[in-house]
């Protein structure tokens, strides 16, 4: 268990194309510095009618904004926001950690060595990082706070099964997030240009 001091610094009604969900702000205070993370719950995710599905999602500007086909993180969200509306309870927990943590301007100069030939991982090893500097000690206690300790989590991630578990949340089952892979996204945006010409 991390020695992180939670803060809720607000929270909201929160209406959304993927249902009504409720949004909240915290502020994590450790000896590391202060970290920021934005919850979305939809529904009772109290576990007397058993473990919620939860995304714990990492910030991605180019992805989850700009809709970078370099990654697909924005399908992810989207699919996981799907998943959680259809169950009609869960919750989102969105971590400024851009760029596996790495900070977004680091994740440009990653871009330009992967243009380079280098894949993620050796080009944020290029630059002098770990492959993957995320830490889960904050979606952790989050999760705490909404006295949730057993998840089922949707992530092709297992390190974050561990790294969850570490922090104190037991993780039920782990349900993958099945996205299309990137060349038939890329596929589909050209298709769909071609077709509506300057209206796309």
């Amino acid at each position: 268990m991390s020695n992180i001091e939670l803060r809720k610094i607000a929270e909201a009604d929160f209406p959304s194309k993927f249902g009504h969900f409720r949004i909240y702000g915290f502020e994590g205070v450790s000896p590391a510095g202060v970290e920021e993370a934005v919850a979305l719950r939809l529904g009772d995710v109290s576990l007397a009618l058993g473990p919620p599905l939860v995304r714990i999602h990492s910030q991605c500007l180019t992805g989850d904004v700009f809709h970078s086909l370099r990654c697909d993180c924005c399908a992810q969200l989207e699919l996981a926001l799907e998943q959680i509306a259809q169950e009609g309870r869960g919750l989102i927990i969105y971590e400024n950690q851009e760029g596996r943590g790495i900070g977004l301007m680091n994740k440009l100069r990653a871009y330009e060595l992967q243009d380079r030939g280098l894949d993620t991982v050796e080009a944020n090893e290029q630059l002098g990082f770990k492959a993957d500097l995320r830490d889960y000690a904050l979606p952790g206690a989050v999760l705490q706070w909404f006295q949730v300790d057993k998840v089922r989590l949707l992530s092709n991630n297992p390190d974050k099964v561990a790294a969850l578990e570490a922090a104190g949340v037991q993780v039920v089952e782990r349900a993958p997030i099945i996205v299309p892979p990137l060349e038939t996204t890329a596929e589909y945006l050209r298709i769909k240009k071609e077709k509506l010409g300057h209206l796309f």
